[in-house]
Order: structure tokens, then C-alpha cells, then sequence
């Protein structure tokens, strides 16, 4: 099937708005609200994001990616703190049983957290005329360090506040060969 519509930065942004907006009002029962957004081109440099302040403290980064007509990767990052929150309301879990099960629990959630709005912005892709599947999640925890996109990988980052946190999505993208 031909492509629909051209993958825009509009496109991007309104897929993955309305991916998060879903996604944790409806399992976490939180609005996110949208802060903020950039754009890094194929090819151009710019300081890795998330900002490095940002990055000092230790987060949970969910990442799952997509492949087919387009082909990318999504990350979503989350401080300690709202990850194990979004663990706790997503599994009806209290910071005791949190504290018991340990890190893999809070990975498996936010895994599945990041698997669904992924999944929700794949959808919007395929529904542009892109197909393409959906690859297994995976968790990095720690805390200064950054992803670099190729050379040849578009960026676009999305800020979210939730529940009085950061979150950051951060889509790298490459269309075509």
C-alpha cells in the first residue's frame, strides 16, 4: 500500500502526543501535559538529549523500536521516582511490594509502558500509509550517559510533564533505505 501522507514533523508530534496522552491517562490515570519539543536532522550535530542536567539523576529508560517502510527507535525516560509511581499504579502495587519485588518489576512495567505508546505510534504511522512492526522492549538504568543518534537518523524529543515529573520521549528515525 502507497504512503497516505508525507511522515511530517506534524505527523511525528501528533502521533506521539496523543500515543502518550492515551497511554498514561489511561493506565495511569495522569494527563500528561506537553512542554516542549526539538528537532535534530539527519546529519547535524547537536548536544545529546536529553540535557545533561536533566541526566544527573538516575532514571529508567524504556526503549522499544520499529521496523518496516520506516524504521526507528523510541525512548522514553523516566526519573526513579515517577517509574516506580507508574509501576505502583499500573499493578496496584504499594512502595512495600515495591520494595520487595525489587527493579524488575519497575522495568517490566515501564517495558510495558514503553511497548504501549510505541505500539500507539506505530499504529499512526501504518494508518499514514508506513507500515511496520514493533521489535521487544528493553530497560537502561543509570544515570549520565546519552544515545546518539546516526548520522543518517532524524531526532525529534518530546517533553511531558506528569504527575508533577519530566518525561522525556526521544524518537530517532530514519525513513527508507
Amino acid at each position: 500500500m502507497p504512503a497516505i501522507q508525507e511522515i511530517t514533523d506534524k505527523l511525528i508530534r501528533d502521533n506521539i502526543q496523543r500515543a502518550v496522552h492515551d497511554v498514561f491517562k489511561t493506565m495511569l490515570g495522569h494527563q500528561p501535559d506537553f512542554v516542549s519539543a526539538s528537532v535534530q536532522l539527519a546529519g547535524v550535530h547537536t548536544p545529546a538529549m536529553p540535557a545533561a542536567a536533566e541526566n544527573s539523576h538516575p532514571s529508567v529508560v524504556g526503549t522499544v523500536g520499529f521496523l518496516g517502510d520506516v524504521n526507528g527507535l523510541i525512548y522514553l525516560y523516566f526519573d526513579v521516582a515517577f517509574a516506580r509511581l507508574a509501576t505502583s499504579q499500573l499493578l496496584s502495587m504499594s512502595d512495600a511490594e515495591l520494595d520487595d519485588a525489587g527493579d524488575e518489576v519497575v522495568n517490566d512495567a515501564i517495558g510495558e509502558l514503553t511497548n504501549m505508546t510505541v505500539g500507539s505510534f506505530k499504529n499512526g504511522l501504518c494508518d499514514a500509509g508506513y507500515p511496520c512492526k514493533l521489535t521487544i522492549p528493553s530497560i537502561l538504568r543509570g544515570s549520565n550517559f546519552c544515545v546518539e543518534p546516526i548520522s543518517s537518523a532524524v531526532r525529534h524529543t518530546f517533553y511531558f510533564n506528569c504527575a508533577g515529573h519530566r518525561v522525556v520521549t526521544d524518537i530517532l528515525m530514519k525513513i527508507g533505505d
